[in-house]
């Protein structure tokens, strides 16, 4: 009798739940959403996708959004339900979604933030879920490092320029992407940062 084998979805349930049950993680917005949050409109209707433990979408809510907070791991949801109900606010809905298996539907969001996710087949349905108008704000790391941090697969970082081109249909607004140059000390290293509108 032969032994089944994993769910890989379910593997990476237990490492994002093991992970998000440290007390020590904090949530936290993206530096990319903190740095454009004066391109953001004044309201609508907003997603943190793959959100951990909310930080962007806390930050979203408190600015007057209805938001969606998917992640496919229940301790960080329930951890951001906490953190929801603690600040009273009522506009977050935090969800436990496997946002490959249930992406979003078409033109249901004024505002995407994406930030430590890396799913490349799944940005032309992230592009179809924005309304006309709408931004997506995205970061995530880079082949290019300066520091260990983050994934060590290759496949879950962009190559050099790559964020520009999955979302060459928007017009982009914000990009930065510095690489190893200069002084590595300071600066946004490790990571590349989008802001780019429908």
């Amino acid at each position: 009798m032969s032994q089944q084998e994993p769910d890989p979805t379910q593997q990476l349930r237990i490492k994002w739940d093991q992970r998000y049950a440290d007390a020590e993680k904090v949530a936290r917005p993206a530096e990319v959403l903190l740095s454009n949050a004066h391109l953001l409109p004044e309201q609508g209707s907003a997603l943190d996708l793959a959100c951990g433990l909310g930080g962007n979408a806390l930050f979203l809510a408190q600015r007057g959004f209805t938001v969606e907070a998917w992640d496919l791991s229940s301790v960080a949801i329930q951890r951001l339900v906490q953190a929801a109900g603690q600040l009273k606010l009522n506009n977050l809905h935090a969800r436990v979604r496997d946002v490959e298996g249930q992406p979003p539907q078409t033109e249901q969001f004024d505002v995407i933030v994406v930030s430590y996710f890396l799913e490349r087949s799944l940005i032309p349905t992230l592009i179809q879920a924005l309304k006309p108008g709408g931004l997506v704000f995205y970061q995530t790391f880079t082949r290019q490092a300066v520091s260990s941090e983050g994934p060590q697969n290759p496949a879950f970082r962009l190559a050099d320029q790559e964020l520009l081109q999955l979302f060459s249909q928007l017009q982009v607004c914000v990009y930065r992407e510095e690489g190893r140059l200069g002084d590595l000390s300071l600066g946004s290293r490790d990571v590349a940062m989008l802001v780019a509108q429908k």
